[in-house]
């Protein structure tokens, strides 16, 4: 089987790591990759939203299955455009339609479909412009801290948590005029739920499902939870306080109404849900739905899965996921993303990248990075994320921290402190 991931982070070499395993496999295309994924299959120079790019390549290079790792290219229908296309449409993509991608793409949307199918979630109100000054008053209603989320994609950052009542009213202005881009043309303002949180992925064929391993991603730039929010600086898998009752709770009350919501609405869902929950006194809450799997999360969760993951995916195209049985390593993975100095503010690329050779015992996944050459070199915020096995999480990460100071380009940061709240 040949196939195309779309995508160029540690997400994407992660996946590339786990389906270059498979004895399924008979060619692996990745686009546009990155240095690490160069060295699992072929890269493709074409970005992911480029779509009659991708379809050029797949029909050059006789694809059989699409995986999309980013979310730009699913809210923006790439599957729909399969679909759409007679020489395409037989071809399977692993992710939604734009219908389905709606969960990640309109935050009002998803909060609307988890009232309607009584998913625990926290209380909301959503804000246009003409509206505007009904949500500051509205903000003087609620206690703090105040929770403003741009409703469209906003690279990660179309979220404010903000403490002070004034500072609130005066950002939901500066997000409905265009701070986020037409991303915040719309804001949903919701009540602050306090717990702990976690990611729980799901592969569903929009029938069946098989529960992925969970995880725990630190997103703060500083120790201790501090400083500016990025893409994620590391990741626990599993999380210890997410036990079997815990997760029971989560799949009766979250996921099995979600994929039954999907079908009552008519909309079909081939791919992953990521469903960003916070753990409030033992009860599960979701913060918001990813249609895709996390970056962090995604290189500590597939290192745990021991299934053929091609055989997993197939499972998906053909809608016979409830006949899989998944296999899961008992072992704990820990990952520590090595970053750009300066992120997540400004930050310069192109550094040499030194040490991977010298690696042992744990899996460097690229996140951003290219080939020059023979030379690797930084080429992103988040460049490696050093992914390790062991008995525990302390075993585990002392070979992900051990590795992360072998591993060297200027200015490298990374934070020492992955898993201190576990």
């Amino acid at each position: 089987m040949n196939i195309l991931i779309l995508g160029s982070g540690g997400r994407e070499h992660a996946l590339a790591w786990k389906i270059a395993q498979s004895k399924k496999l008979t060619r692996l295309f990745i686009a546009p990759g990155n240095a690490g994924t160069a060295a699992l299959g072929t890269n493709l120079d074409l970005p992911a939203e480029d779509f009659e790019a991708v379809k050029q390549a797949v029909l050059e290079n006789h694809i059989h299955m699409v995986i999309v790792g980013p979310e730009a290219p699913l809210v923006e229908g790439i599957h729909d455009f399969f679909l759409d296309n007679d020489d395409l449409k037989e071809i399977p993509v692993i992710g939604p339609t734009k219908a389905g991608a709606r969960l990640e793409g309109s935050k009002d949307f998803a909060k609307l479909f988890m009232l309607k199918f009584n998913i625990p979630t926290a209380d909301f109100r959503t804000f246009l412009d003409y509206t505007m000054h009904e949500g500051q008053k509205y903000l003087a209603t609620i206690q703090p801290p105040y929770v403003l989320k741009a409703d469209g994609l906003a690279a990660g950052k179309g979220v404010l948590i903000l403490h002070d009542l004034e500072e609130a009213q005066q950002e939901l202005e500066n997000m409905i005029s265009g701070k986020f881009g037409a991303a915040s043309k719309k804001v949903v303002v919701e009540e602050f739920l306090s717990g702990v949180e976690l990611s729980v992925f799901v592969l569903t064929d929009g029938k069946g499902y098989v529960v992925l391993p969970e995880a725990k991603d630190y997103k703060r730039i500083g120790e201790g939870d501090t400083g500016l929010n990025t893409g994620g600086m590391g990741a626990v898998s599993p999380v210890p306080f997410a036990d079997k009752t815990f997760m029971e709770k989560v799949e009766k009350r979250i996921i099995q109404p979600t994929i039954e919501g999907l079908i009552s609405e008519g909309i079909p869902y081939r791919g992953f849900i990521f469903f960003g929950l916070i753990n409030v006194k033992g009860d599960p809450y979701v913060i918001e739905y990813n249609v895709r799997m996390g970056d962090p999360e995604a290189e500590v969760v597939l290192p745990r899965i021991k299934s053929d993951f091609v055989d997993l995916l197939t499972a998906t195209a053909e809608g016979t996921l409830k006949e899989v049985t998944l296999e899961i390593d008992p072992q704990t993975v820990t990952t520590v993303m090595l970053v750009s100095g300066g992120y997540p503010g400004s930050y310069e690329k192109n550094k040499h990248i030194s040490g991977l050779e010298k690696v042992d015992d744990s899996i460097a996944f690229h996140a951003g990075t290219r080939l020059a050459g023979k030379e690797v070199l930084t080429n992103g915020g988040r460049v490696i994320a050093v992914s390790a096995y062991g008995e525990n999480m302390r075993d585990a990460l002392s070979k992900s921290y051990k590795n992360a100071e072998i591993i060297d380009f200027e200015k490298k940061n990374y934070r020492k402190d992955i898993g201190f709240d576990l």
